[in-house]
């Protein structure tokens, strides 16, 4: 048995933050400037007691509802998220009961942001290709919101709230439709894209003590989301272009032989320059931003459905995913759709 995607659906709450209204509280700001730097008109953002289970239970439902894929047979739920509603119980536990999967299948959380999804898919495949699951539901949920100070131009023009449900289930097959894989972490960048506040290392409430602002002129406390962005850059510029080559070589093709490139949806400007350093043809080049803005661990699962539902991914595709960001964490993977 081989893993193989059989559906993907998404979530975006209700609430949305537009590019307009972020305009409104920010002098000097126009609709025009945050567009062309961060390819983003609306975000959609978690009311306040949305939590990332409940955006994930409504992305689960949607799939569930359309696929023939019945809850009995799901026998393992990975739930990645970086803003569980508890440190515990395990929100996977939580999910499990609420969408009434049965008592027998394994669940359990795993943190991972940006490289999340890539990292889900290795886990499912694992388990289906090691025989100890035949059907995984792969849920991906965040709501950085809740994290991100308001003051926080720099980080609020780009984060959006998502949920995003993959069904991975086992195939006959007798070659690969998950892989193979390329994974890498570098510790040393992890204060470049951290919430230093609420674990147990600096316990305490995100927006608590004096509010500092900037040289750009973005406000925030210590303990709410920070991000260098220029390191970011720097790191993006390294790794993913080595990780595209890196999955080429282990799968013995050529970039040519790929029919679409999906890299997580961190900005508009990031993704054009990541596409031309690595000479790919916009038609093989997927970006699906506008309306739901950076949504971590969900970007590639959205950017997949969308490519889906505009008919440019086909049966028999091949497929470069890659996700980076937060941690260092990245992760890279070839996928033939199916």
């Amino acid at each position: 048995m081989k893993a193989a995607i059989k559906a993907i659906e998404y979530y975006l709450p209700e609430g949305v933050l537009s590019s307009r209204a972020l305009a409104e509280e920010y002098p000097g700001w126009t609709v025009d400037k945050i567009e062309e730097k961060t390819g983003i008109r609306n975000r959609h953002v978690a009311g306040v007691d949305e939590c990332a289970s409940d955006l994930g239970f409504q992305a689960a439902r949607k799939l569930l509802d359309k696929e023939p894929v019945r809850l009995a047979e799901v026998d393992y739920l990975l739930f990645c998220t970086q803003s569980p509603d508890y440190f515990l119980p395990t929100t996977a536990c939580i999910l499990q009961d609420r969408l009434g999967l049965p008592t027998s299948v394994g669940a359990l959380d795993f943190n991972l942001g940006c490289s999340g999804y890539v990292y889900g898919l290795s886990l499912a495949k694992g388990l289906i290709e090691s025989g100890q699951a035949k059907t995984v539901l792969l849920i991906t949920a965040e709501t950085y919101s809740k994290f991100i100070h308001p003051g926080d131009r720099s980080v609020r023009t780009l984060f959006g709230d998502a949920a995003a449900a993959t069904i991975v289930q086992g195939v006959e097959a007798d070659h690969d439709r998950i892989g193979p894989f390329l994974f890498g972490t570098d510790g040393r960048g992890a204060r470049n894209l951290m919430v230093s506040r609420g674990g147990m290392r600096q316990p305490g409430a995100f927006f608590d003590g004096p509010e500092l602002a900037d040289a750009s002129g973005s406000v925030r406390t210590a303990g709410s989301l920070f991000m260098n962005g220029p390191e970011i850059f720097s790191f993006t510029l390294r790794t993913v272009p080595a990780s595209v080559s890196g999955v080429l070589e282990a799968a013995g093709l050529k970039q040519d032989d790929i029919d679409l490139f999906v890299f997580h949806q961190a900005n508009q400007y990031m993704l054009e320059h990541l596409r031309k350093k690595i000479s790919i043809p916009e038609d093989k080049f997927i970006v699906a931003i506008s309306d739901c803005g950076n949504t971590v661990s969900s970007t590639i699962p959205i950017a997949l459905k969308s490519a889906l539902d505009q008919g440019r991914l086909q049966m028999g595709h091949r497929v470069l995913v890659v996700g980076f960001g937060v941690g260092y964490s990245w992760g890279a993977a070839l996928l033939q759709w199916t």
